[in-house]
């Protein structure tokens, strides 16, 4: 995971352009329980990580 000076105005240049998605991303992915559960489902599956289990706990759904 990249590390963003979170005070640097050129790191948040699309900010403006982000839709409410795009944020709750941000914030999911920087969340260390999220972490830790996402690398402890690599350890066991690494072909295909993301479990019904593991989206519904995290509130994530994917458009096919």
């Amino acid at each position: 995971m990249s590390v963003v000076d979170w005070r640097s105005e050129e790191a948040y240049a699309n900010f403006k352009k982000a839709e409410a998605i795009d944020i709750a991303w941000e914030w999911l992915r920087r969340d260390r329980d999220y972490q830790d559960d996402y690398k402890n489902l690599l350890d066991q599956e690494p072909s295909n990580p993301v479990t019904a289990t593991f989206r519904h706990q995290w509130g994530l759904s994917f458009r096919s």
